[in-house]
């Protein structure tokens, strides 16, 4: 607008002119107030939504790695269970007189008296020669 056309404009001064001018105001003013308290409000509204996602997206994590703990755990506990069977096995074996005999003659080479033991070379190592001498026993034992 050029400065001739903002003379043709003029604004009444009237009492109910001024009044209507301040109604406006004040409208325009509460719907700022209503806008800037909602823009308030979802902001505070979208703060909370992030921090709970992220409390949710830790809570899903630390759920995994206890379900992995879990499923590591039970792993574990069968593995000791089948242990302890095997070992409550050897423990029954040990009380019965005629396995420990045949034992200790097997893996230490006790002899009755007059009785001759003969060591026969194998290439298998010491270790593996008390295992199969255990083996050995047990089946003796179990028939």
């Amino acid at each position: 607008m050029n400065e001739h056309e903002t003379q043709k404009i003029a604004s009444l001064d009237t009492p109910y002119a001024k009044e209507q001018y301040r109604k406006f105001q004040k409208q325009h003013r509460q719907l700022i107030f209503k806008r800037r308290r909602l823009a308030a409000l979802f902001a505070v509204a979208a703060f909370v939504a992030i921090v709970m996602g992220v409390q949710i997206f830790n809570e899903q994590r630390h759920l995994s790695e206890l379900n992995e703990i879990k499923t590591k755990t039970i792993a574990e506990s069968a593995e000791v269970d089948d242990r302890v069977v095997g070992l409550k096995q050897d423990v029954k074996l040990l009380k019965d007189d005629d396995y420990v005999t045949k034992l200790a003659r097997s893996r230490f080479y006790y002899s009755k008296d007059n009785e001759l033991i003969f060591v026969l070379p194998d290439s298998a190592t010491a270790s593996n020669k008390d295992k199969q001498a255990d083996e050995v026993v047990k089946s003796e034992t179990a028939e």
